[in-house]
């Protein structure tokens, strides 16, 4: 048909089903599987290219926390710092 099998990173549906992994809130593990055999050359090089730029990817995750449950976290470990 003429078009190319080529899908951009950003494109690409794996992209889209982990975008909220890869750059977000969360610690992500990812496990790329390649194969020897030489009809798979392409595929798999494609597949250690996006794992290498998923892997370069770096995030500081935080607790998700909703302010007036600080609030009350605060006063209470300032109560039990005070007993």
């Amino acid at each position: 048909d003429g078009k190319s099998n080529h899908v951009p990173y950003r494109d690409s549906k794996l992209t889209r089903i982990l975008q909220d992994s890869l750059g977000g809130n969360t610690k992500t593990v990812m496990c790329a599987n390649a194969g020897p055999a030489d009809y798979n050359y392409d595929e798999s090089l494609s597949t250690l290219r996006y794992a290498s730029r998923a892997k370069n990817i770096k995030n500081k995750p935080v607790v998700n926390e909703d302010p007036k449950d600080a609030k009350l976290r605060e006063h209470q470990e300032e109560i039990a710092r005070l007993k």
